[in-house]
């Protein structure tokens, strides 16, 4: 398996549009999603957010917005936050700066937030430059690698558990891939952090 903490290189851009983490004293935690909203598993994961009364942030899809609208404005209506993961979640090292930077906007026009996470942590120093004079670009510390075939269910709950702490951004995902490992993992990891006096917010611009 992969690191689950991202490559040191990325701490080379500016921690003022590029976030990997919020280095703090505080017993805060990140929770962030991506690639929904999927019928399949976000309204679960809104359901088990709620049960816990744990806030998040969720990087959606466009095309899944498009599709999923009612999803949407539910996890709007709960106190949840939203960023823009481009409109066809597109891996920003096979794509060229135009065609980049115009799925990202055009994902804007269903999600308004000035948040930004590329999919697959993957973009270019062009890419980043155009970008972040209207985004914030949120990485992670922590990635919980939910979406690996070769990941368990408790293999991820390790994953996250062993390596977040104070303000920690950590990523689970809302597709189909991870749906079985999200399941068993989510309630664990906030009933664990919880019983040990963390608390978990939504990501701010």
């Amino acid at each position: 398996m992969s690191a689950v903490k991202p490559p040191f290189f990325l701490r080379w851009f500016s921690p003022r549009y590029l976030v990997c983490d919020l280095p703090s004293t505080e017993k805060v935690i990140y929770l962030t999603f991506d690639d929904g909203p999927i019928p399949e598993i976000t309204p679960e994961i809104l359901e088990i957010l709620e049960q816990f009364d744990v806030k998040a942030t969720f990087f959606m899809v466009g095309d899944n917005v498009r599709k999923h609208q009612d999803i949407y404005q539910q996890v709007i209506e709960q106190g949840h936050a939203v960023g823009n993961h481009t409109f066809h979640h597109l891996n920003g090292w096979k794509t060229t700066p135009g065609s980049y930077i115009e799925d990202v906007y055009r994902c804007s026009d269903l999600v308004k937030s000035p948040l930004f996470r590329p999919p697959y942590g993957r973009f270019t120093p062009s890419q980043y430059l155009l970008l972040k004079k209207d985004y914030r670009f949120i990485l992670w510390s922590v990635l919980s690698y939910d979406f690996h075939k070769r990941t368990t269910p408790e293999s991820c709950l390790a994953n996250v558990i062993n390596n977040t702490g104070n303000g920690s951004v950590v990523v689970f995902h809302d597709n189909i891939k991870s749906i079985e490992k999200v399941r068993y993992t989510l309630p664990r990891f906030l009933e664990h952090f919880l019983n040990n006096n963390f608390q978990f917010d939504r990501l701010h611009p």
